[in-house]
């Protein structure tokens, strides 16, 4: 199984993220074709005083952070994703763990399924799949806030509609008795865009925040067995 290798940007980002202010940064010239892997990295920032947990405390939140996306309507965040490379296999224990958590912050039961090496937990729009690659499992999150962008898209419809009562009417010759009922449906259409569009940047932040505390805990490394029990 090849293990994760870091490009020289993720590099930066790691020793940036690693390195507590006041501390040593490395300098040295490294060769870094094909990029370096955590253990690399690790033995790099110990020359300097960088502890080994910080450098992979490091590492996991650039690989979490490098893998969000948000989908967007119009400008408007209508989604969220997050795609987090694991560099380890999850066990059948750890998935589970994860749909007990899944289910606690999103505040929903959910369905799972397993299909071979693939398994995925489902709730309406919001999905999580656990997927095999190279170096382990990679996790995904996404979701599509389905109501804000109904909403949007109905707005439009009626502003649509609206339009085309104008052009019927102004060829028509009966522009001005039409337009009180114009403007009402100039007004619901706004209503229904601003309806969704407001309610879009509070509930991105909001899943964006809790698919990133829920890849930080799963890219922990497992505990070690009790030698008690």
């Amino acid at each position: 199984m090849a293990e994760r290798r870091y490009n020289d940007k993720e590099i930066a980002a790691i020793f940036r993220a690693a390195t507590e202010e006041g501390s040593q940064n490395p300098q040295r010239e490294i060769a870094r074709d094909g990029g370096l892997t955590l253990a690399e990295l690790q033995a790099i920032g110990g020359e300097v005083g960088i502890s080994s947990d910080a450098v992979a405390d490091a590492a996991r939140a650039v690989d979490v952070r490098l893998g969000a996306a948000s989908p967007t309507f119009l400008g408007l965040p209508i989604g969220v994703a997050r795609t987090v490379n694991l560099n380890r296999r999850l066990t059948d224990e750890e998935w589970e763990r994860l749909v007990v958590q899944l289910r606690e912050v999103f505040n929903a039961r959910g369905r799972t399924r397993s299909d071979g090496s693939l398994r995925q937990w489902t709730n309406g729009n919001l999905q999580v799949l656990l997927e095999p690659t190279e170096t382990g499992h990679r996790l995904r999150f996404g979701t599509l806030h389905g109501g804000a962008r109904a909403s949007i898209g109905a707005g439009f419809a009626i502003l649509g509609v609206a339009a085309t009562i104008v052009v019927t009417s102004a060829l028509g010759g009966s522009l001005a008795s039409s337009l009180p009922g114009v403007a009402f449906l100039a007004l619901a259409g706004i209503g229904m865009i601003a309806s969704g569009a407001l309610r879009l940047p509070r509930w991105a932040r909001l899943r964006q925040q809790q698919m990133e505390d829920l890849a930080t805990r799963v890219t922990l490394p497992p505990l070690p067995p009790d030698p008690s029990k």
